[in-house]
């Protein structure tokens, strides 16, 4: 079940690859870091977010589906609209 959760994830995050978005991570200690970018590249176990330049000290970081799976980070692409967030339901 948790790996057909995972591929759910990713597939759901491949069709926003270079879209905007803002992730929330758990930065551990009651601390949330939030940071936006844009959604480079899927990869089997991981994605890649390159981060805006002027904001934050790094280029890339990458996270695995299983952080949004067990909601350390939260991702939300940025849309005209407004914003919409990935998340995995369980049936």
């Amino acid at each position: 079940m948790a790996k057909n959760a995972l591929l759910e994830i990713k597939r759901s995050l491949e069709a926003h690859v270079g879209q905007k978005i803002m992730l929330r991570a758990n930065g551990g200690r009651r601390k949330t870091i939030e940071r936006t970018g844009v959604l480079e590249e899927t990869y089997p176990s991981v994605f890649i977010v390159k981060l805006d330049q002027e904001q934050h000290a790094f280029k890339r970081v990458s996270y695995s589906y299983a952080d949004i799976l067990t909601e350390s980070v939260e991702v939300m692409v940025c849309q005209d609209e407004g914003q919409v967030r990935i998340t995995y339901i369980q049936h």
